[in-house]
């Protein structure tokens, strides 16, 4: 059984751009226990639309019987700012004004999230984590946290991310975002503002986290005579409003815009620099169909932070291949964590499946 908890941060939070959130709330679940070593110790960051529930959306992963368990780890995943479920966000109510914040809420950047998570564990009192994982924006808030505190993180896993949003990533989020303005109702200053032009940018992200083959495949005519109402056209359309119906406009834009900021390299000199000061056992993993996160992305990870270890997933999935291959990417882990613990040389994993 997962715990859910708040933490009430009585300071203000002063974000990378200088502005403050005051009253910083941050939610997050936990499952297991802390052993007496506090060397257990899972911590998970999750990507742009998901949760705190890990054992909701990372299943085969984690859960009772999968490789991360609650009776062998305490497994935390806290819930970023911005998203809508639990963490101050821009629904949440501006004190000084007595409404929510809309589009008069701070914005702010990867690091800004990583930085959440700092104040978290320590918190929790957790001087170290025995093994930080995330993947996409996750894993990007995974690589900014290991940067900023490398003595803190032991083991660190990064899949389908990169050390710096690409053109191509900005190039759709910032598509995503014309959908949503382009509904005059994200300026309503209203909950369900911009729920239209969220479901077009939903539909639009979807392209990119798929590929020509999975939808060749998935979304099929059977039917030689059809002219409309076609399969790809309706899971488009359910696919956005599923989003609709658990999540907002508003935090969609700006954790959108959070992605567009990742730069490790940023005020670090280089992206090479910034990758060098993480001191953790890192294992980078790719999917090789990922048109948002190409292989290329990873393998640059790999080769600029000190000892990486590089695997590569064979996936129909494209970058959703790192949510749904679960079973293989549970066994390169396992694999990892085995060698690292073990205190042998990592071995190159090449690729697996």
């Amino acid at each position: 059984m997962s715990q859910v908890h708040v933490y009430k941060h009585n300071r203000p939070f002063e974000l990378e751009n200088g502005k403050i959130i005051q009253d910083l709330e941050i939610a997050y679940h936990t499952y297991g226990k802390v052993n007496e070593k506090k060397d257990n110790i899972v911590w998970v960051c999750h990507a742009l639309t998901a949760n705190a529930d890990v054992f909701d959306w990372w299943k085969g992963l984690f859960g009772d019987n999968a490789l991360f368990n609650p009776a062998e780890h305490f497994i935390i995943c806290a819930n970023i700012i911005g998203s809508p479920y639990g963490t101050t966000h821009p629904l949440s109510i501006n004190e000084a004004t007595g409404q929510p914040y809309y589009l008069s809420f701070p914005q702010f950047t990867i690091r800004d999230l990583a930085a959440a998570h700092q104040l978290l564990a320590d918190h929790l009192d957790f001087d170290t984590i025995s093994i930080l994982i995330g993947g996409s924006l996750g894993g990007q808030q995974a690589m900014e946290w290991s940067i900023a505190e490398p003595g803190r993180i032991l083991k660190l896993i990064l899949l389908a991310t990169n050390a710096q949003h690409s053109p191509w990533g900005i190039a759709f989020n910032e598509s995503q975002r014309l959908a949503i303005t382009s509904d005059r109702t994200f300026f309503a200053k209203k909950p369900d503002g911009g729920s239209k032009g969220l479901k077009t940018a939903r539909s639009i992200a979807l392209l990119s986290y798929r590929t020509y083959e999975t939808y060749a495949i998935s979304q099929q005519e059977i039917s030689l005579d059809k002219s409309d109402q076609f399969k790809a056209s309706s899971y488009q359309n359910y696919q956005g409003e599923k989003l609709v119906k658990r999540f907002d406009a508003f935090s969609y834009w700006y954790l959108s815009k959070a992605m567009d900021s990742h730069n490790v390299g940023r005020k670090r000199e280089s992206v090479e620099n910034a990758l060098h000061r993480i001191k953790a056992k890192t294992l980078v993993i790719a999917i090789n169909s990922d048109l948002l996160f190409p292989p290329d992305e990873q393998k640059y990870l790999a080769k600029h932070i000190k000892g990486a270890d590089y695997t590569e997933i064979n996936s129909f999935y494209g970058h959703d291949g790192f949510l749904v291959e679960t079973g293989v990417i549970a066994k390169a882990i396992g694999i990892f964590l085995k060698q690292v613990d073990s205190d042998k040389d990592v071995i190159t994993l090449h690729k697996i499946a």
